[in-house]
């Protein structure tokens, strides 16, 4: 099964000394076991604030590492209506509406997605299958 993962996994990934590091590490490695590990555009630009070239960025997420697949028209629809929801259900307008082009993509090409930020998710997207460190603790097999 293909697993999208969120940016707050990858930053951990990336910064050594993370209290996420190892289960970051363990968890995508385990999952790449199962199946291709995807970022998308919205995860790419975020993850472009933290390396100081293209190049840098460009050999962290290597294809060879990670499969690039573009955001589906039909997850910046669904996207747009979960923000509505959020909106209407009195969230700040400051939450980032990457989140849940995200997490529509992930639920609309029926990956997995790997995040250390479920609750969002969760409530946004109920049938989406999560992979968190509540979902998935150091150690699980699930």
């Amino acid at each position: 099964m293909a697993t999208l993962v969120d940016t707050n996994v990858l930053i951990d990934l990336f910064d050594a000394g993370s209290s996420w590091e190892d289960w970051s590490i363990h968890t995508i490695e385990r999952l790449r076991s199962e199946g291709p590990i995807i970022v998308n555009q919205v995860v790419y630009a975020e993850m472009a604030a933290g390396f100081a070239s293209e190049a840098a960025l460009e050999t962290a997420l290597s294809p060879s590492r990670f499969l690039r697949e573009d955001l589906p028209w039909e997850a910046a629809f669904a996207a747009g209506h979960a923000f509505l929801a959020y909106r209407r259900g009195g969230g700040a307008k400051r939450s980032p509406l990457p989140d849940f082009y995200i997490g529509a993509h992930a639920a609309i090409r029926g990956y997995s997605l790997l995040t250390r930020d479920q609750d969002r998710y969760r409530a946004y997207f109920p049938l989406l299958r999560i992979v968190s460190p509540e979902t998935h603790p150091m150690g699980s097999n699930r």
